[in-house]
């Protein structure tokens, strides 16, 4: 299915930022989709996403998945049909921050370590 096809209500993936999301079309604009976020695909990596993988940065940032419900544009080009069952949010963020770890405990290096440290003080605050 092209990617000008979708109509509000259609399930999709799409890609915000750094991070994957499943939901649902609200609006289809001129160039985007205004999608309502269901679930967590892919964790958004931590840092400055100018000079990924890089520690000695102005800012390392922190940065949350997007909330479920919450609403976003996403350039057309960055959306795709999703035919699963939608996974629940809470369960699909908890997968997406393991596996996410997972990665960058294998890549061990300094921005893998500080990465690490920023999603396991975003786990506190995810799952209180």
């Amino acid at each position: 299915m092209s990617q000008d096809h979708f109509k509000i209500g259609d399930y999709v993936t799409a890609i915000y930022k750094t991070g994957k999301y499943i939901g649902e079309i609200t609006d289809v604009r001129p160039n985007s989709y205004l999608i309502r976020v269901l679930a967590v695909e892919k964790h958004p990596m931590q840092g400055d996403l100018h000079n990924p993988k890089q520690v000695d940065v102005a800012m390392f940032h922190q940065r949350r998945a997007l909330a479920f419900r919450e609403q976003t544009n996403v350039p057309k080009n960055m959306v795709r049909e999703y035919k699963d069952e939608v996974p629940d949010y809470k369960a699909s963020l908890k997968a997406a921050v393991q596996k996410m770890k997972e990665t960058l405990l294998s890549e061990d290096t300094p921005w893998s370590q500080k990465s690490i440290e920023m999603l396991e003080e975003l786990e506190r605050d995810y799952f209180k």
